[in-house]
């Protein structure tokens, strides 16, 4: 099922003579039918709202809702084909797992309502999709978190949803559980085919299962695209920074005569690129380590991670207190020495606008 933003916009009221607030501002994206969209943002961004007015909880101030070719803005929740997932699961903790799946289908009326022998059927169908088909008997306090998560899964499938809405529903699991439920939201969703947003604010956690996301910030749409392609080419600072751990390397830089200067290192040729202050990001795999490279940097630290080792150094142009590199292992590094110096790998740099973060494009050679 395809789905359709059109100018969305969620206004609440101020109270005490405090100003209203915008949650979601004049949102528009559509979303691929069978597709899962990760919708990522830091807290506050308004990804839950989109999710409340897209299965009906709240309602637009302005904007409509599609899916399909089927305007849903105005229709009730429980008609608008959705299954919903919590952050805090919201299991009825005096019903079994097999009760807590089919109450669901006990509330269908009129045409939808189904037989006994059909609703048991669905449910277990729905429990064996995400593997809990044999703890039918228990109630959710002898259930781990990760398993709690899966029947309300499961209780999501049950009504064969035309969209299923994931609002954070990893957030209570620990790492592990986290890495393992996810992969398994991946797998119930390219087997069911059931147009998914997964809402999250772990950037991780939407880049390695999504197959596009949607990046917001303070209500606003800033970028959408496949996870790799908008990591490696971010519209804005914004995005630039959300997005990659560790975050990229931000500095005050300068173009002067088409070429790019950190400090006083020059340190690429920008063609195109106008003179005047810019800021420029690097990624941290960006950084090529050179007894003789462009960018001379004070070197803190240097962390062996096992296939990476992670150079922790400090330039004066950096805009955070230190910076970091990434690099192979196999790479020796001098830890004795005070002064390092990196050439930079032009496809891992982006130029911004110092004040609006706007993206700065050049053909690197």
């Amino acid at each position: 099922m395809k789905v359709v933003l059109q100018n969305l916009t969620k206004q609440f009221p101020g109270r005490n003579k405090q100003p209203g607030v915008t949650a979601v501002n004049d949102f528009n994206f559509e979303i691929p039918d069978g597709e899962l969209i990760g919708l990522l943002g830091p807290s506050g961004c308004g990804k839950s709202t989109v999710l409340n007015m897209l299965c009906g909880l709240q309602k637009p101030s302005a904007g409509k809702i599609f899916f399909g070719e089927e305007d849903v803005t105005d229709l009730p929740p429980e008609k608008r084909g959705v299954g919903m997932v919590f952050q805090n699961y919201a299991l009825y903790p005096h019903l079994t797992v097999l009760q807590n799946i089919l109450f669901p289908l006990q509330n269908l009326k009129g045409e939808q309502k189904l037989s006994k022998q059909e609703m048991t059927e669905r449910a277990l169908e729905a429990a064996k999709l995400v593997q809990i088909d044999m703890l039918l008997d228990r109630k959710p306090s002898e259930l781990s978190g990760g398993q709690q998560q899966r029947v309300a899964i499961a209780r999501a499938l049950v009504k064969m949803p035309r969209v299923l809405l994931l609002d954070e529903p990893l957030s209570n699991l620990d790492a592990r559980l986290r890495l393992q439920t996810r992969e398994e939201i991946r797998r119930i969703q390219q087997e069911t085919h059931i147009t998914t947003i997964f809402v999250t604010h772990d950037q991780e956690e939407a880049m390695s299962i999504s197959d596009h996301i949607v990046v917001m910030n303070a209500g606003v749409f800033q970028q959408m695209g496949k996870p790799q392609e908008v990591y490696d080419d971010p519209v804005n600072l914004f995005v630039a920074k959300f997005l990659g751990t560790p975050p990229i390397n931000v500095f005050d830089g300068e173009v002067r005569g088409e070429a790019l200067f950190i400090g006083e290192n020059r340190v690429l040729e920008v063609p195109g690129v106008r003179d005047g202050a810019v800021t420029v990001g690097i990624r941290p795999e960006g950084f090529l380590l050179r007894d003789g490279g462009a960018l001379r940097c004070h070197l803190k630290a240097v962390e062996i991670m096992g296939r990476d080792k992670s150079i922790v150094a400090e330039n004066p142009a950096c805009q955070s207190p230190t910076m970091r590199a990434i690099i192979s292992a196999e790479v020796s590094c001098d830890v004795s020495q005070t002064e390092i110096g990196f050439d930079i790998k032009p496809q891992k740099l982006c130029l911004f606008e110092p004040e609006s973060g706007a993206r700065i494009r050049f053909a690197a050679k």
